[in-house]
């Protein structure tokens, strides 16, 4: 049984970089579909029917195989499909087995093949569709980035982010057509970035430089506490840290942040990897859009935000492999959802500050088990002339795995 659909990567240089291989594949088809820049790559001659892409593309992808029934379809994507590409999206639409992927170099192995970088150790940011808020979570002192964008704007959004950020001194260039005969590039620093707008088919490469004073945030959880905008609902740094590591945030987890105040501790689960996704739910809505603005600002644009109380607004949201429970623990009531709602394995970590609330953690600790810590925190502070010790409100903490 011959393959469905084949997907050909393409690049810039068109159809004289496609490999004999490639070029059968698309000479044998009866169908091409790509965008029209696409598939003007392709020479008069080839016999094909030319389908250009609607916009959204989406369905049309789902709908690719019941579309064309028993014709033979290539796909032309740019440079590698499983790179942010098409391909990636038809094998998920449709499974590995219906579709046969055709790579050549990505614009990534082609701007680390330029610029002299080792691709493992550059980190490549995809804001193709998505907000260029992304870049801001790996900017860090000494970093290089890869910036995939969706036009030629792209370079001069990611200069305006990173001087917002305090890494205005920032190298920047912008790498068009890359491997094409049209190849060229755009220079400059994030601060002093001359280029509007550059060629729809551009990558941005970064090497991150931090302007004096600017302090790195760090990769681990506990930002301080200055990083956020709050009106005192935020769990403090300390504490978070430690809320955190039991929380054990693990790549592709989804995380429910109840009782979600400044947003911190969804934003920093997000913030350990790309993949870790989270939702915050808040019954303030001058608090949920401070999130919102919080998870733009500190790389995890993803975050969704619920505005709604607790347990009601838990209904309907896609079941957590973790949950937080960090405002609101007055009864039994959200706790018992919280637990019902969780996953096999899934933990559940509450935080409480009143005799009230630790009387709730008490009792579920009875009910299913789990572990009891009350954390102390105090800070130097002046007292005269003198320093002496500030305590913060002891804080306690329950934390369990379901079985």
């Amino acid at each position: 049984m011959s393959t469905p659909v084949v997907v050909v990567g393409i690049g810039a240089d068109g159809w004289d970089g496609l490999s004999p291989r490639a070029r059968r594949a698309v000479e044998d088809a009866d169908v091409l579909r790509g965008s029209a820049r696409q598939l003007a790559l392709v020479p008069d001659d080839v016999p094909a029917e030319r389908v250009p892409w609607p916009s959204p593309m989406g369905p049309a992808l789902a709908g690719l195989l019941g579309e064309h029934p028993g014709r033979r379809v290539v796909v032309l994507a740019s440079g590698d499909p499983m790179l942010s590409g098409v391909g990636t999206s038809l094998v998920r639409s449709h499974g590995a087995g219906a579709v046969e992927v055709l790579p050549r170099p990505s614009s990534v192995t082609l701007a680390c093949a330029r610029l002299g970088w080792a691709v493992e150790d550059t980190q490549v940011v995809s804001v193709v569709g998505r907000p260029v808020d992304l870049v801001a979570a790996h900017v860090t002192p000494g970093r290089r980035l890869l910036v995939l964008g969706s036009d030629g704007g792209t370079p001069a959004e990611v200069a305006r982010l990173l001087a917002g950020h305090g890494y205005g001194a920032s190298r920047v260039v912008a790498l068009a057509q890359l491997d094409g005969p049209a190849e060229r590039s755009f220079r400059g620093t994030a601060a002093g970035w001359p280029h509007a707008g550059t060629d729809p088919l551009v990558v941005t490469a970064v090497e991150v430089v931090a302007d004096p004073g600017t302090e790195p945030l760090p990769a681990v959880p506990g930002l301080p506490d200055d990083a956020y905008a709050h009106d005192g609902q935020l769990t403090k740094r300390d504490v978070r840290a430690v809320t955190l590591a039991r929380l054990a945030p693990v790549p592709g987890q989804l995380l429910w942040d109840v009782g979600a105040g400044a947003g911190s501790i969804g934003i920093e689960w997000m913030r350990v990897h790309p993949s870790c996704r989270a939702v915050a739910v808040e019954s303030s809505a001058e608090r949920a859009r401070r999130i919102a603005e919080n998870a733009a600002r500190l790389g995890v644009p993803g975050l969704q935000v619920v505005h709604g109380r607790a347990p009601a607004a838990l209904d309907r949201l896609p079941e957590p492999d973790a949950v937080f429970v960090g405002g609101g623990l007055t009864s039994e009531a959200l706790p018992e959802t919280c637990w019902a709602a969780l996953r096999p394995g899934g933990r559940l970590v509450a935080n409480a500050v009143t005799v009230e609330g630790e009387a709730v953690l008490a009792a579920w600790r009875s009910r299913v088990g789990g572990e009891l810590t009350r954390l102390s925190v105090a800070h130097a502070a002046p007292v005269g002339g003198y320093t002496g010790w500030r305590p913060a409100m002891p804080v306690t903490i329950w934390s369990v795995t379901r079985p």
